[in-house]
């Protein structure tokens, strides 16, 4: 392969990528080269900074230095480390729940987060039907009106980052059999920012020194985002923004356009890009980019909130992870508005290049020297209008010979949200997730496999991601989508129900068939893995697969992962039982065998789930459907019909 086909796989990014080369703009993978060879003791998690006695190293070759100065070993170093990033991870994930919770108690008209102010906004209460559920689980009255529910809800929901006894409520939705475990485990989640802040204090110099005892920490916080910070993103804006529903749209760079006012949103919380959804369709301003020589004004988005935006309103995206220099290298994106998350600093450099304005909105995440106007719920459609604007005042300092647009777009079917399944598989009034369960009983369905996470220049972009899926698909493994891998395999044409007959195995292929749907199902974003853990948990409460998450033929995999928010999913995937895959190389742990293989082999026998390491997707994928078959043994299921 050539050098651009060595880092990715996709067309539109091949094509992108050269421009840039011609054009002299320095990507990601240009500066992944200059950092060769890396920092050989920081890959291997045995680097420690946590006091200022170091930083220290352990030699993992036995001849050097076997401790910190402090006495700390490998063991002690790698598990420590692994422990902040999932902290890191799981506050991330969590705080972007606590966002959208102010925002229903803004919408209730009593914004906890700062008293007093005027009550304007532009949210309302879009699905009734989930509030009113959801109120129910947190033993709400709901014969009352929605914004008095949403008042006391929005409460409640907030107190679950606080909460100092107890535990969390959704743990609630887990089995039973796995909330037992948990309890006697001793990680059963309580206040989600409680375990953030105990996981890290432990993680500091002279507290914690038992690896295997800094795990079970670790999981019980990855617990807290999984089944605490991460759902309430998940539940509250589907009531904020309405549950999605399958929807097409389309995918890759050649989305933008070329005669329209480009804007690009970049991020995670689609608090701000459901407000530019609205105000790009604003009569006043497309009015203005007409007069401006432009068609009119395309939104398109990259990352998560791209995932946000398309299984609500069908809006397009422009690409994943690895493509949000390179749409901007396009020379036809007149604004990328970021909000926070997976936003490159070096955006500013590249856009820089261009006409392209980058323009920052959270307090949490701002860029030296980079327009920053502020968005907040308060101000949400007033904010978001004068960043539009921007955009199409912008149109007019184009450099029509800077732009060259790749012509690669795929169509794709998004927003398989749990319920959304319940009404496919058993119809509007008896909804259920007993012809699922059949499908896998009788072995049509060989069994379930959550493919998710970002991309990793370090690896063929996009390549881990849509190998593994295709092997599955073909040995008829239902794969469940979020995040970038989403995306990744989208631009494949495999999320569309078309791909079933052209890539799937029969038995899938028959399902796909009967019921209209793709042989991979986009769940969302990558906060909606959430979505994930509670369509498990309806499926063993349908029956017949077992008591508990780990009895289910199922698994999980991030093939191209790069951030910490991906070993918190990781964790709290396998603290909920399940056989979960990361790809390239271990996060934190080959300086120390021991974490190695505990994470690797003897965490299954207290959580019922572990950790593998491996890359190449072939690998995986015969991975995935040997555990698979192994739990189906384990059931005494049927063999499957078409092997």
């Amino acid at each position: 392969m050539s050098n651009i086909e060595q880092k990715s796989i996709d067309p539109a990014t091949q094509e992108a990528l050269k421009k840039a080369q011609e054009e002299n703009i320095k990507t990601t993978w240009d500066r992944l080269e200059t950092q060769q060879p890396q920092c050989g003791f920081g890959q291997l998690g045995v680097c420690c900074t946590v006091c200022a006695m170091g930083p220290c190293r352990i030699d993992p070759f036995g001849e050097g230095a076997q401790c910190g100065v402090c006495g700390a070993n490998a063991d002690t170093i790698a598990a420590r480390n692994l422990a902040r990033k999932i902290a890191v991870g799981g506050s991330a994930h969590s705080d972007h729940g606590r966002d959208v919770a102010h925002t229903l108690s803004l919408i209730a008209g009593s914004s906890a987060h700062e008293k007093g102010a005027p009550h304007h906004h532009n949210y309302e209460i879009v699905n009734e039907e989930k509030l009113k559920v959801l109120a129910q689980e947190f033993g709400i009255d709901i014969n009352k009106t929605k914004e008095e529910i949403a008042k006391e809800l929005s409460k409640k929901l907030l107190a679950e980052f606080g909460k100092q006894e107890g535990e969390l409520e959704f743990v609630k939705r887990a089995p039973k059999k796995r909330r037992e475990l948990w309890k006697k485990l001793g990680i059963t989640p309580r206040g989600i920012d409680r375990e953030v802040v105990e996981l890290l204090h432990t993680t500091t110099m002279g507290v914690d020194n038992d690896y295997k005892n800094l795990m079970l920490a670790g999981l019980r916080c990855a617990l807290s985002d999984g089944w605490g910070g991460s759902m309430i993103a998940t539940d509250v804006q589907d009531i904020i923004l309405g549950s999605p529903e399958p929807i097409r749209g389309k995918v890759n760079l050649g989305v933008i356009k070329e005669n329209y006012v480009n804007i690009v949103v970049h991020g995670h919380e689609p608090m701000l890009s459901e407000m530019a959804v609205k105000a790009a369709q604003d009569p006043e301003l497309v009015k203005l980019a007409k007069k401006m020589g432009a068609e009119g004004i395309n939104l398109a988005g990259i990352c998560c909130t791209a995932n946000e935006i398309l299984m609500r309103h069908g809006i397009a995206v422009a690409g994943n992870f690895l493509q949000q220099e390179l749409a901007i290298v396009t020379g036809a994106v007149e604004v990328m508005m970021v909000d926070v998350q997976c936003i490159m600093p070096a955006l500013q450099e590249v856009a820089a290049c261009y006409h392209t304005k980058l323009i920052t909105t959270n307090p949490k995440a701002r860029f030296p020297g980079v327009n920053h106007i502020a968005f907040s719920p308060e101000n949400a459609y007033e904010s978001t209008k004068e960043i539009v604007k921007v955009a199409v005042e912008n149109f007019a300092n184009r450099k029509k010979e800077k732009v060259n647009i790749p012509q690669y777009e795929m169509d794709l079917v998004a927003g398989f949200t749990k319920e959304a399944v319940f009404q496919i598989l058993g119809g509007k009034y008896r909804a259920t997730y007993k012809p699922l369960n059949e499908a896998i009983i009788s072995g049509r369905l060989r069994g379930l496999a959550g493919v998710v996470g970002c991309n990793n220049p370090k690896q063929t972009h996009d390549y881990f991601h849509t190998t593994l899926v295709k092997e599955l698909i073909k040995n008829d493994v239902l794969v469940l989508q979020t995040g970038c891998s989403a995306i990744a395999c989208a631009k494949q044409g495999l999320l569309l129900p078309e791909a079933a007959k052209q890539f799937a195995g029969k038995g899938l292929q028959e399902i796909c068939e009967a019921v209209g749907i793709p042989p991979v199902l986009h769940l969302g974003s990558c906060v909606d893995n959430s979505r994930i853990l509670t369509a498990a948990s309806h499926i063993i409460a349908e029956g017949g697969l077992g008591e508990d998450l780990s009895d289910i033929p199922a698994a999980g995999c991030a093939p191209e992962w790069m951030s910490e928010k991906a070993i918190t999913i990781g964790f709290y995937f396998v603290a909920s039982g399940v056989y979960t895959i990361f790809g390239a190389s271990p996060f934190a742990t080959l300086g120390s065998k021991n974490l190695t293989d505990y994470l690797t082999g003897e965490i299954e026998q207290v959580t019922g789930g572990r950790f593998e390491f491996c890359d190449d997707p072939f690998k995986m994928a015969k991975l995935i459907i040997a555990h698979i078959d192994k739990k189906r043994e384990a059931l005494k299921l049927k063999p499957v019909m078409y092997a």
